[in-house]
């Protein structure tokens, strides 16, 4: 594999528009181009792109990255060593260095390499889903935009809930309480009671933040979704019981909702990936995030060794001038190519036992708070 066939690659992957639910273009384009490059490649039932390659007997090492964008063309152009276009970091460019890794690495690695361009990631990570009527690969990496010289190791939760508030049809004059009014109270009362459970002063990992992403409405009825961030441990059926019962005649209605997840530096995923950046010339990083992604879905049900880790500035996600570094692209295409022998050779030695407070050192170190919806891992 040459340098040009890498940046090939993802200058197509940018090229074809690919907005969550309609990915199908990338997808037959990607399940091709793993078949020029050596992967047993097919598009699963929900319109995944899936390639295998690497030794059949050896443990599955599962690389998850995402197909779909969210909306926006901004133009696909080279502008010295970067790449502008619409899922250049978020998360084609994760996705495309895990391609040619494993095209890379498949003849060492020991393992059996599955590469997976999941579908929706944006919405309702209806891929990944799909994913789980399967059985679990021994370790996962999911693509998404760390920082090439980085792993991040966490994600916080999402609920996402829909609050319908109806009140019988008044005059504004009436003395009688109106929808909207009901609905904003509702609002302020839900940031008031997550920022009384989880203070300020802790880290923004460890906080629940919760976001009205859309507020409609008239005296009669009126409707507000809020798009809550919650840390590891949130009792989400408490607060919905709560939620619920703070008016009459307010219906609540959960859009979506995954755990926070988060795994730990001595993870063999994570050691292997921060070895490599080692041994790359970095010092590796360790990371947790903000947002959501995949990993929130799959580790739940999987219980296996992972991390998440691409190259990228998670801070240019969705924005319209997000652009990759091309030569920190390729230079995880050469971190995740070292790193799969390595986490091969782990898994043949892992021993297996439980999961007993899997974080305790990072917890002991502490997060620092950085911009850019994510936090480090010191």
């Amino acid at each position: 594999m040459s340098t040009d066939d890498a940046l090939g690659t993802l200058r197509r992957m940018v090229e074809i528009p690919s907005v969550t639910g309609q990915e199908a273009a990338l997808a037959r384009y990607l399940a091709g181009r793993m078949t020029e490059l050596g992967y047993a490649a097919r598009i699963d039932g929900a319109g995944n792109a899936v390639g295998e390659i690497g030794a059949c007997h050896g443990p599955v090492i599962m690389l998850v990255g995402h197909l779909d964008t969210v909306p926006g063309s901004p133009p696909v152009r080279q502008v010295g060593d970067r790449l502008y276009g619409r899922g250049t970091v978020d998360a084609k460019g994760p996705l495309a260095a895990m391609v040619h890794a494993g095209s890379r690495a498949a003849a060492e690695a020991g393992a059996r390499v599955v590469v997976v361009g999941a579908v929706e990631e944006e919405g309702s990570s209806r891929g990944a889903r799909h994913l789980l009527r399967s059985a679990p690969p021994d370790a996962l990496v999911i693509g998404e935009p760390s920082g090439a010289g980085a792993v991040a190791i966490g994600y916080k939760g999402l609920l996402r809930v829909e609050c319908l508030v109806r009140r019988p049809p008044s005059h504004a004059t009436s003395p009688e309480e109106k929808a909207v009014e009901v609905t904003v109270d509702l609002v302020r009362a839900v940031r008031e009671r997550l920022a009384g459970n989880h203070p300020a002063q802790g880290p923004l990992f460890e906080r629940a933040v919760p976001v009205l992403v859309r507020l409609e409405g008239d005296l009669a009825s009126a409707r507000a979704e809020l798009d809550c961030r919650v840390p590891e441990g949130f009792d989400a059926p408490e607060f919905l019981e709560w939620l619920r019962g703070l008016s009459d005649g307010t219906a609540v209605k959960v859009l979506e909702h995954v755990p926070a997840v988060r795994t730990g530096r001595t993870d063999p995923v994570v050691r292997a990936l921060s070895a490599a950046i080692r041994r790359e010339g970095r010092v590796p990083g360790a990371k947790v995030k903000l947002g959501t992604s995949d990993m929130n879905v799959l580790a739940p049900a999987w219980q296996v060794p992972m991390a998440a880790y691409g190259p990228g500035d998670s801070r240019l996600d969705h924005t319209e001038t997000e652009h990759i570094v091309l030569g920190e692209y390729l230079f995880a295409v050469d971190v995740l190519a070292a790193a799969l022998p390595e986490i091969s050779a782990a898994l043949a030695v892992r021993p297996e036992r439980g999961r007993t407070d899997r974080h305790a050192a990072d917890r002991r170190a502490g997060l620092a708070d950085t911009r850019g919806g994510e936090a480090a891992a010191r």
